[in-house]
């Protein structure tokens, strides 16, 4: 659970901004499971633009290759401190700190023939100048059968734990899924010593038969491409969580990519500066969504300046125990518009289902409580109003408004005491 600048921000946040969100995250989001902070792609870029990247890009290198913070957006990062002045300020807050990567080694690195750190091979000698994203222009792919391709991962890893970063956000790794470069990346975190936590983006097309090497080697990984403020990339998101659900847990976690919510696109890769064009019901959706299938929380949205209504959404604990304590996750019925979802909790006796309506107007839902897990006696409260719902013992009536959701907690009344 954190916050990452990409959806605010794309290529170009700063140094003063991820303060300020960290700060905010520190006094209203901490204390709600919300500790860590991720800059997004191209930190070292000086001349990083919003809508898109700037080919041949004059990104900040040491004398190995490896990427540097911009100083002219990190201004700690001068004299070649990188990023830990700021980790450490992050970690003083009480948060943790993380940052994005591309695969790969930088194309300026491979043009210059820089060394690779603590060996005698050099940048051009360990690229893989065939193996190329088709949506950056920043990097090669390396080559495994190379020494020197480990050898840069594991310099540059290493630069990053000293730095103090908590979190690798790994990007153009699975599409097409690139399964050497994943190991190589893993094992460069584990022989740095320091616990890293690893994402891997972005998943279009990542697949359930991958789930073993994904828990072997990742945190979580993307099942999707990059998902943005409209209903149609939410709804798209129903089935691929269907799928991953039952795979959930502390050996790894699907992840159905970050929030777009409150304030957004201020410099950002797509749209104009806006608060989040997502309905107040259908941002409940999502939000029940990925709670419901223990998605990881990734907040998209300026924090400093979103809405109360948003944050009152992101610090709901009630809502927010269905992600921490709930088990055997799944969707149970789908029939036309409705959507139904269960889990158990951890306690053995509490059980939650969330509720959804797709359609295009508003409906009244009858749902019969066996087909939540739901018992004649039990206690129904709705979780993000906080508030008890009488049923007849045999049906639940949801009103639920277009693209709409209701999240509940159900919780057996005590038995009668016996006389």
């Amino acid at each position: 659970m954190g916050w990452n600048s990409w959806d605010c921000y794309g290529t170009t946040v700063t140094e003063d901004e991820v303060l300020a969100n960290a700060e905010f995250m520190r006094d209203h989001l901490l204390a709600h499971g919300w500790d860590t902070v991720v800059v997004d792609i191209q930190w070292y870029e000086p001349t990083a633009r919003a809508h898109g990247y700037n080919p041949d890009a004059p990104v900040v290198l040491d004398a190995h290759g490896r990427q540097l913070p911009a100083p002219n957006r990190f201004p700690s990062a001068a004299a070649g401190a990188g990023f830990a002045p700021l980790a450490q300020r992050v970690h003083d807050l009480g948060l943790r700190f993380g940052l994005h990567i591309m695969r790969g080694i930088p194309r300026r690195a491979v043009a210059a023939g820089l060394p690779v750190a603590g060996t005698g091979f050099t940048a051009d000698e360990v690229a893989d100048t065939d193996s190329v994203c088709p949506w950056n222009s920043d990097n090669y792919g390396l080559n495994h059968d190379h020494p020197g391709a480990q050898a840069y991962y594991d310099s540059q890893v290493a630069q990053f734990a000293d730095w103090g970063v908590d979190f690798i956000k790994a990007d153009d790794m699975l599409f097409p899924y690139h399964e050497r470069e994943i190991a190589a990346y893993a094992r460069a975190i584990a022989r740095t010593g320091r616990p890293i936590e690893l994402s891997l983006s972005p998943g279009t097309e990542v697949s359930v038969a991958r789930l073993d090497h994904l828990r072997e080697h990742a945190t979580m990984w993307r099942i999707c491409d990059d998902l943005w403020d409209r209903w149609e990339d939410v709804e798209a998101q129903f089935a691929r969580m269907a799928r991953w659900a039952p795979w959930q847990g502390e050996r790894g976690w699907a992840d159905a990519d970050m929030l777009p919510l409150g304030h957004i696109g201020i410099r950002a890769e797509r749209g104009d500066d806006r608060l989040c064009a997502l309905t107040h019901p259908e941002q409940v959706s999502l939000l029940t969504l990925w709670l419901i299938s223990r998605s990881p929380l990734m907040m998209g949205g300026d924090l400093p300046t979103t809405p109360p209504k948003t944050i009152e959404l992101l610090t709901n604990d009630e809502a927010l125990a269905v992600l921490w304590h709930s088990t055997g996750n799944r969707e149970v019925l789908r029939e036309r518009d409705l959507v139904l979802w269960t889990a158990d909790d951890t306690d053995g006796r509490t059980r939650y289902a969330a509720v959804f309506s797709l359609s295009d107007s508003p409906e009244r839902v009858t749902v019969p409580l066996g087909s939540v897990g739901a018992r004649p006696g039990d206690h129904v409260r709705e979780l993000w109003t906080r508030t008890d719902v009488p049923h007849d013992g045999h049906h639940l009536n949801v009103d639920l408004p277009t693209h709409g959701a209701a999240l509940y907690r159900l919780t057996p009344c005590p038995e009668p005491p016996v006389e």
